[in-house]
């Protein structure tokens, strides 16, 4: 169902979009308000209305809004956004083919858009440990983003869970704000650069267990607990901590992305220029699924909404550039 009341009619089959939003989280909300605030004729399609906003805890590192649960602030985007009439297609899109000068964009329902220009704004998907308790204590202690949630943890107890640079990078911001930090690493090593595996190493605040994974999070309202297996002894205890960070990398969907022909880096996120632009001509890219030496990785809120204006101005002036006359553009 469309974020509207109701649910949005289908395009007709000649009908040609200025701009179609594939993501309907941060990134593809804010394309979406600018692209129809800069007078384009705008739809946007997406699977998780909100996107990964739905998943996070209190939200406070957001200018100007204080303390928010994530859903009341995708709520708030979703708001804004209706405010400007776009409609929003909830819908997974499986196929997206450039004809002639047209984007032709297929989905799962059925539903066929075209297009003069497309921003991709699907974000990554966090990976998850997949163990009792991880789901059912999300938001009430169980993080994904330490930038974003560290602040909730002063004066507590926290485990961090990983081994790479965002894993030990993430433990030494803890230390900031939490009274101890347990780093739990599958492996007796980390793969992470020697400044971070120092730094950690030498905390005194940041208490090491190597070679053991997490097999259960527990608590009652909130988390008290998590269950841990050595990997070489097999031993398993209970470490008593507030919160569990979990850092063990994330992934966009490169598979759909090699089908369109995107350019992409060595971990799969789409290179974009400035100007959020690929390599594929009138289609742009913005938030989390993008990457590339033009790119500061910082998955922040506030990223994807800058990125995803930016990627609405860059193909309005696409638009403009190609001497589309006066009229055709918009309503």
């Amino acid at each position: 169902m469309g974020f509207r009341l109701g649910i949005p009619r289908k395009p007709r089959e000649a009908e040609v979009l200025d701009v179609l939003i594939i993501g309907a989280g941060p990134a593809g909300l804010s394309a979406a308000l600018y692209s129809k605030r800069l007078g384009l004729k705008t739809a946007c399609v997406g699977e998780n209305l909100g996107g990964t906003l739905n998943e996070a805890g209190i939200v406070d590192d957001y200018i100007g809004i204080q303390e928010i649960f994530g859903p009341e602030l995708a709520k708030k985007f979703i708001e804004h956004v209706k405010k400007y009439d776009v409609p929003i297609y909830m819908d997974s899109v499986t196929e997206v083919a450039k004809e002639n000068d047209l984007f032709r964009v297929s989905t799962k329902s059925g539903t066929v858009f075209k297009a003069r220009t497309v921003i991709l704004a699907v974000g990554s998907r966090r990976r998850r440990l997949g163990v009792p308790g991880e789901a059912e204590f999300a938001g009430r202690g169980v993080t994904y983003c330490a930038a974003c949630d560290a602040p909730l943890f002063k004066d507590k107890v926290v485990a961090v869970v990983g081994g790479g640079n965002s894993a030990l990078q993430s433990a030494l911001l803890m230390t900031s704000y939490a009274t101890k930090v347990y780093l739990i690493h599958r492996r007796d090593s980390f793969r992470a650069y020697d400044v971070y595996v120092k730094s950690v190493t030498n905390h005194p605040k940041i208490e090491l267990v190597l070679n053991s994974v997490i097999k259960s999070i527990g608590g009652s309202k909130s988390v008290e607990w998590v269950e841990v297996e050595n990997l070489v002894t097999h031993e398993a205890r209970k470490i008593e901590v507030e919160g569990v960070l979990i850092e063990i990398g994330s992934e966009p969907p490169k598979e759909f992305f090699a089908r369109i022909g995107l350019k992409l880096d060595e971990y799969g996120y789409v290179v974009v220029e400035p100007g959020q632009k690929t390599n594929v001509e009138g289609l742009f890219a913005a938030g989390d699924c993008t990457g590339g030496p033009h790119k500061k990785k910082f998955d922040q809120v506030v990223t994807a909404v800058a990125e995803g204006a930016l990627a609405a101005l860059s193909a309005y002036e696409y638009l403009v550039k190609r001497g589309v006359e006066k009229g055709e553009v918009g309503y």
